[in-house]
């Protein structure tokens, strides 16, 4: 079973002392997004746990934490997104110089293979236009070079929740042969600095312009740490375009005090603040407590690694 903390919620910014009483307590609850009361649980321990992918803006909160469970043989990646907004888009995200600050040294705790760079998404309008990002992205790779192996990034799409916001700051739609020039300088400035660049969930096929297909829960970089074939087949929860392999999310929507434009995961600002307000260190759920009203269901899983044998010389 592969952990992912989480696509819904910023768990190393905000939640590190539940995540790791979590893991110790061998097991946490998760509420189902569509069926509230339906509640999983989940068995955190070593034996089914084959990886932990964390999803953060800002991991230094868990720095140390993140660096005693690679000591202690978790095998775990942290995909870290750093951008070029201002707070007219990510107004809760700390200052660029400290993000990048933290990348680097979370990539000299974990190694630069075990820390993924997201520049994720890619909005384009009056104020963050092709040649912006262009300048951004060189910037940004030219300070992270040697930190990472990889970046993975995507065009912002439109969500029920974000699509006030896009189409307010919304600048005309782009099209595709404009996608594929930025796509293809983006690529170009990576290599320069010795990193692929990855398009995550995207219908458009950018392969001619040196951009992979992105794995975001990544079979390829799970059997690389782990040292093992993963027997794992594609998350059935995901887009069609998206290539991640099956995962458990163990994060709740609703939950992240970052309040950034863009995102799919946070509906309001008052909703996100009550919601925090309900967070307990010591619950085994990330937001309230379960009570009478639920149904907890213990969750089947099973490791998706083979243990004999090796993939690594």
């Amino acid at each position: 079973m592969i952990i992912s903390a989480s696509r819904r919620t910023d768990i190393p910014a905000f939640y590190g002392e539940w995540f790791m009483n979590r893991l110790n307590a061998g097991e946490v609850l998760v509420r189902n997004p569509r069926a509230p009361r339906r509640v999983s649980r989940v068995p955190l321990s070593r034996s089914q746990v084959d990886c932990l992918v964390f999803w953060s803006k800002n991991p230094a909160p868990m720095r140390e934490r993140l660096t005693w469970l690679h000591r202690e043989g978790w095998p775990l990646y942290v995909q870290f997104t750093l951008t070029p907004y201002g707070a007219d888009v990510e107004p809760g995200v700390p200052p660029r110089q400290c993000l990048l600050d933290s990348f680097r040294r979370l990539a000299d705790a974990l190694g630069p293979d075990r820390v993924v760079w997201r520049y994720d998404p890619v909005l384009l309008n009056a104020t963050y236009p092709a040649a912006r990002h262009t300048e951004d992205f060189d910037r940004l790779s030219r300070a992270l070079a040697g930190y990472t192996r990889r970046c993975v990034f995507s065009f912002v799409d439109m969500y029920r929740r974000n699509r006030p916001f896009l189409r307010a700051v919304a600048d005309g739609e782009p099209t595709q042969e404009s996608l594929r020039v930025l796509a293809a300088e983006l690529a170009a400035l990576a290599a320069a600095r010795g990193l692929s660049l990855a398009a995550c969930a995207e219908d458009l096929d950018l392969s001619d312009c040196g951009v992979e297909r992105a794995a975001c829960i990544d079979r390829a970089l799970i059997e690389q740490i782990t040292g093992t074939p993963l027997r794992a087949g594609k998350d059935p929860g995901q887009r069609a375009s998206c290539g991640c392999v099956e995962s458990v999310d163990i994060g709740e929507y609703d939950s992240c005090p970052y309040a950034c434009r863009y995102c799919y995961a946070t509906s309001h600002s008052r909703r996100v603040a009550a919601r925090v307000r309900l967070h307990n260190p010591a619950s085994p759920l990330l937001v309230g407590w379960p009570d009478e009203r639920d149904t907890i269901i213990d969750r089947r899983v099973r490791s998706r690694v083979t243990r004999q044998g090796s993939l690594l010389p």
